[in-house]
């Protein structure tokens, strides 16, 4: 251990404190002895820059898959083209009506301290992106939406925007090591918006162009099959939402749809979430509960730290990396 899984380890005894502590000795037993991860990521965590934590979980083999909502695929993009442009408000709670109408007037988009500068962000990855789906679209192909990201990062057509280390893009990481992500419900983010008003001008001639999520749930089913023939598969789950609960009914819908009795259940479960379980959300759903459902099993280890993501999970993954 280094500086700051030792002062966790010290510090960190009890409640939440402790349950981050087993989760994340628990994390690295798994790893140890052989497991693989997902790792499934709700919310704001890229335009939070948990790219400085994740990509370095990925580089040093840490993540073997990535879930995440089409929020967080993009802003991972748009904070490495665009960092410099990015305007924080940290008085954000005491905006009125008439200061949020003045951000949207300099084409600022809030998400709670950050805004998102549209121009230098968002237009700017459309331009290049919608020149690959353009192509592919003339060609008759169809590639999921990770991997046009994924071609326009290897194009270098980006890198002189780039305005942050790309060593500290999840996004970047993830290319270089060809991770397997799955993107659900791509088409509630600003990409997929976009591409739906070019399939509505006819400038994208076929809709499937882009590939969809029931086709993900197809390429999750290979890939789970494939990795639990050899190995126990974890689960860590920042946040909630559909980037949580579209990847962990891959094993029930094995098990009870497919009948594939002989589907292994996660091999390890940790959720970081502020949600309350009486609410009847699957965000605020206890582990347990997940049993009744087929997707983790009685003894399978199970932690839930109730806390904000933007602060938890980086501890966790420098105790993870022995940091």
């Amino acid at each position: 251990m280094t500086a700051i899984s030792d002062f966790v380890h010290h510090h960190y005894r009890h409640f939440n404190a402790a349950a981050l502590v087993d989760a994340a000795d628990a994390y690295v037993r798994h790893l140890d002895s052989g497991g693989r991860m997902m790792v499934t990521l709700a919310g704001a965590m890229s335009t939070a820059e948990l790219g400085l934590s994740l990509a370095e979980m990925i580089r040093r083999d840490k993540v073997h898959a990535i879930t995440c909502t089409g929020a967080n695929l993009e802003e991972d993009l748009f904070n490495l083209v665009a960092h410099d442009h990015y305007v924080r408000v940290p008085h954000y709670r005491e905006l009125d009506a008439a200061d949020e109408e003045a951000l949207l007037a300099r084409h600022l988009n809030r998400v709670t301290d950050t805004c998102i500068p549209e121009e230098e962000a968002i237009r700017r990855i459309e331009h290049a992106v919608f020149d690959l789906w353009s192509e592919a679209d003339r060609k008759g192909e169809a590639y999921f939406p990770h991997e046009f990201l994924y071609r326009l990062i290897r194009s270098g057509r980006l890198e002189k925007h780039y305005q942050i280390d790309p060593a500290d893009s999840w996004l970047v990481a993830a290319c270089e090591r060809n991770l397997p992500i799955v993107v659900p419900g791509w088409e509630d983010s600003t990409l997929g918006n976009i591409f739906a008003a070019y399939c509505i001008t006819g400038e994208i001639g076929n809709v499937h162009t882009v590939r969809s999520g029931i086709e993900y749930m197809m390429l999750l089913a290979d890939w789970y099959r494939d990795v639990s023939a050899a190995a126990s598969i974890g689960f860590f789950q920042v946040g909630g939402g559909i980037a949580g609960d579209f990847p962990i009914c891959v094993v029930p819908m094995l098990q009870q749809d497919l009948e594939e009795e002989d589907t292994p259940r996660w091999g390890y479960f940790c959720q970081i979430s502020d949600s309350t379980t009486s609410y009847g959300s699957y965000s605020g759903a206890v582990p347990n509960e997940k049993i009744t459902w087929g997707k983790l099993s009685a003894d399978t280890p199970k932690f839930i730290i109730e806390s904000d993501a933007t602060i938890v999970a980086p501890l966790i993954f420098a105790c993870v990396l022995g940091q």
